[in-house]
């Protein structure tokens, strides 16, 4: 038996997937470039599947509030990814939207399809909660995705600062309690969410908003 080396050749065979993981605050883009991905892996003749979760549509679709959307796969909590994209084969690639919103053995299913089906699996999603606390979903991408990227989309504080952290706005005031998923969106309803930098963030100082 010869040892392995850094110079042996490449073993033939079906490659693994890639397991990417997009992140950053609200009013980013991960949306758009999940659509953006799927357009382009289309147009090249990949398969892929689209998957959501809690999308502001309140649909089983992926919007983006620059206008752009696309039909869905909702993911439930009992939903097995496995299952589900090999009921759809041959699948090339997998994007996963809303991703810090699934449960944790669901990213261990993302896992397995690129790791055992060598599917390309693209998921996009916050890191962290209204509490400043990361999603647990997000926590295990974070563990086990093959490349994390910060998208570079520079979304401000009302202060002019890089706006980092998704704040919970109730009524009118910074909320620091409640449950962890709570859907809304950016505009003026009675529960909406605000970026703010750091500073304003631990401060609860959301302007003049």
């Amino acid at each position: 038996m010869t040892e392995l080396s850094a110079l042996s050749a490449v073993p033939t065979g079906t490659r693994d997937g890639v397991l990417r993981f997009y992140f950053g605050p609200m009013d980013c883009g991960k949306s758009t470039l999940a659509l953006q991905l799927n357009y382009n892996h289309g147009r090249q003749g990949r398969r892929g599947l689209v998957l959501t979760k809690h999308d502001r549509s309140g649909g089983a679709r992926i919007t983006s509030r620059i206008g752009l959307g696309s039909e869905a796969v909702e993911v439930e909590d009992d939903l097995d990814l496995v299952a589900l994209v090999l009921a759809h084969k041959p699948i090339d690639y997998v994007i996963c939207d809303e991703a810090c919103f699934y449960t944790v053995p669901q990213i261990e299913q993302l896992a397995d399809l690129a790791d055992d089906h060598g599917i390309d699996v693209y998921a996009f999603g916050l890191a962290s909660d209204f509490r400043s606390r990361m999603f647990p979903a997000a926590q295990r991408l974070f563990e086990l995705a093959d490349e994390i990227s910060r998208l570079q989309v520079e979304v401000l504080c009302w202060c002019g600062r890089p706006g980092r952290l998704n704040a919970r706005v109730v009524h009118g005031e910074l909320a620091r309690t409640g449950e962890q998923v709570v859907i809304g969106d950016t505009g003026a309803d009675p529960i909406r969410y605000q970026v703010l930098c750091r500073r304003h963030y631990r401060s609860g100082d959301l302007g003049d908003a």
